[in-house]
């Protein structure tokens, strides 16, 4: 990956949009030398799904932004593996918890790394933190903020004045939003559990209150202290984590290694990626719509699933179809044919220290912008003069380390899987052709042009190419 010449003149150009103070606003690090990242990662139970994919690209293509402007980046990303999600999953598979949990963090990192995700600097996993979850609540205990009844411990929400800030909810709201039923042990409805007992079927830790397992928010604020200190730069993930997980991270920890007064002697800047939804309607089970990016992977070139989401600004919503799909392909195809024009062009670094080259990424990750310029690239490519295309290979390289695309020589190598899947299309559109069933050998075609195939028929038969 390219470095830039100068870092000073570029860093006070970056803004993000801080969650916690709901504007936009000019990043200034806690130390130039050092940004220190936490984006909150799957609970590994099941297969990934695009929702995860997203969350993971935008965070990725962010510090790649922040590692090509700053001299050093520590980004941590955890690992949820444990939760009662994971501890149905693992009842009703009839195996232990650790071959459930083993499996999907193995098959999430290959998903990931599939479409161009690097690994996180430190990967935690929930797990390895449970002493250091002790301690915290140990400490809200001793200050007043925590209290134990039944065998579960809970911060008591009134006690920290500033609950509510990130999320900008009421108190009404927030009751209502907690998304768990008020147990009669609450001290009050908003009080959210820090710890639980575990019965024999569960898996289960010793500790001051007996056997039992951390409460989700608690591993977040245990995991994040411990890796990277407080107070640090940023916190992400996504937008359906502001409530109650991370309203909930910034009480904990403020009443407890921070400072009660300030949310941001915990993390200063917070951001949150959008959702995606499919066709217009949300991802749920009930409608059937849940897209596995491992599935995804068998049809579709990692790079096109990557581009495909960052095509839509990370704060809004992203509409998945054929079509944002399709567009991505095709841009690559054609950034893919100029680098190959280009093979034999000696690069022109002194392209690195302008910082118009990825200036979009600069205004709060702008990628919709970053991806019109490389659009604007192919549009003028076949006029520039042969001087300009040193800086054009130059410029593309760099913009394509940082979005975590054009780095695949044989981008439009076809997999066997797909190929097999064309052919077999092909056969049922030939034998709907002789059947003179020919409204169905016309959805066929379709369904290859959607997939980015395209057909044509000759005496010899029927052949196909890539768009």
């Amino acid at each position: 990956q390219l470095k830039f010449l100068s870092m000073e003149p570029i860093v006070q150009y970056l803004k993000i949009f801080n969650t916690l103070n709901s504007k936009k606003e000019t990043f200034k690090a806690i130390d130039s030398n050092h940004v220190k990242i936490y984006a909150c990662g799957p609970t590994v139970y099941n297969y990934a799904h695009i929702g995860n994919a997203r969350m993971a690209v935008v965070f990725d293509t962010f510090v790649r932004t922040l590692k090509a402007v700053y001299p050093k980046v520590t980004y941590v990303s955890n690992i949820t593996d444990i939760d009662d999600k994971i501890i149905e999953a693992a009842k009703e598979q009839e195996v232990e918890i650790s071959q459930i949990t083993d499996k999907y963090t193995k098959i999430y990192n290959e998903d990931m790394a599939r479409l161009n995700v690097l690994p996180p600097d430190v990967q935690p996993k929930a797990t390895e933190f449970i002493p250091e979850m002790i301690n915290l609540i140990e400490d809200l205990i001793s200050k007043d903020f925590a209290y134990e009844k039944e065998g579960h411990v809970l911060f008591h929400v009134p006690l920290y004045l500033n609950y509510g800030k990130l999320s900008n909810r009421n108190r009404e709201e927030q009751i209502a939003g907690s998304r768990v039923e008020v147990a009669p042990f609450k001290k009050d409805p908003a009080d959210f559990i820090l710890w639980k007992p575990s019965d024999d079927t569960q898996p289960g830790w010793d500790s001051p209150w007996g056997i039992g397992r951390p409460g989700w928010h608690t591993e977040c604020s245990a995991m994040s202290e411990k890796t990277l200190g407080l107070p640090f730069d940023i916190h992400g993930g996504g937008r359906d984590l502001i409530f109650p997980h991370h309203e909930n991270e910034i009480a904990q920890s403020c009443c407890s290694s921070a400072s009660i007064d300030d949310p941001t002697s915990y993390a200063r800047y917070w951001m949150h990626n959008g959702f995606v939804t499919i066709d217009g309607e949300k991802m749920s089970k009930s409608l059937g719509n849940i897209i596995l990016v491992k599935d995804l992977i068998e049809d579709h070139h990692g790079e096109v699933i990557r581009l495909a989401l960052l095509s839509s600004h990370y704060r809004q919503g992203l509409d998945w179809n054929e079509k944002i799909i399709h567009q991505s392909k095709k841009l690559l195809d054609k950034l893919y044919a100029i680098l190959k024009d280009l093979e034999n062009t000696n690069q022109d670094d002194s392209i690195q220290s302008n910082k118009d080259v990825i200036g979009p990424l600069m205004d709060d990750l702008n990628t919709p912008g970053l991806i019109a310029e490389l659009n604007k690239i192919v549009k003028e490519f076949s006029t520039i003069k042969d001087d300009e295309k040193p800086a054009v290979k130059s410029k593309l390289i760099f913009i394509g380390s940082i979005l975590g695309i054009l780095g695949d020589k044989n981008f439009n190598h076809v997999s066997d899987e797909f190929k097999n899947k064309i052919e077999e299309l092909i056969q049922k559109r030939t034998e709907a052709k002789q059947d003179k069933s020919f409204d169905k050998a016309d959805k066929i075609r379709q369904e290859l042009l959607d997939l980015g195939v395209e057909i044509k028929d000759s005496s010899d038969g029927t052949s196909w190419n890539l768009k």
